[in-house]
């Protein structure tokens, strides 16, 4: 019978404060604002001969160097269906929403992968970058993997990948 164990990932380095704003519809938007937040990961799966999980250092490492570049940015989403994101030649971006238009260097900005910046979606881009393709999870024996993200103390998103999926 193999032993389950999971390792709990929340390090003082696993933090970033960022801005954002999250859209409502085609013409309501949250003021620009900023938070402080914290990532969370939980690795779960057997337990190997020599009494560990897996090595997770590698993913240790990919978390903080995530929040580090994540850190002191303003976070726009780049598959909204409401807003509109123009880079010039110097690549600063120039985002149209609802006849507004809002202006940003590009050294100041992070455009996700998200219709919205929402906890939500900031757990999910965090976990589907650390799993990619599972392989090496699963090759570790790693049968679970949750990611939280927080905006706050009591504010909490969850994304969860199963290596069984």
């Amino acid at each position: 019978m193999p032993r389950m164990t999971t390792i709990e990932l929340h390090k003082e380095e696993m933090k970033f404060s960022a801005g954002h704003f999250t859209i409502f519809s085609a013409t309501e938007r949250e003021n620009l604002h900023g938070h402080n937040f914290t990532v969370y990961v939980a690795i779960t799966g057997e337990v190997t001969e020599n009494g560990m999980l897996s090595d997770y250092k590698p993913m240790k490492r990919a978390i903080i160097a995530r929040c580090q570049a994540w850190n002191e940015t303003f976070m726009l989403p780049g598959r909204s269906p409401h807003l509109r994101l123009e880079t010039d030649a110097k690549g600063d971006v120039t985002a149209h929403f609802n006849g507004e238009t809002l202006r940003f260097l590009q050294r100041d900005i992070t455009v996700l992968p998200v219709e919205n910046v929402t906890l939500e979606e900031l757990a999910r881009v965090f976990g589907e970058e650390l799993v990619g393709d599972g392989a090496g999870l699963r090759r570790d024996r790693v049968s679970r993997l949750v990611v939280k993200c927080a905006s706050g103390p009591g504010q909490w998103s969850s994304w969860e990948w199963s290596g069984h999926d």
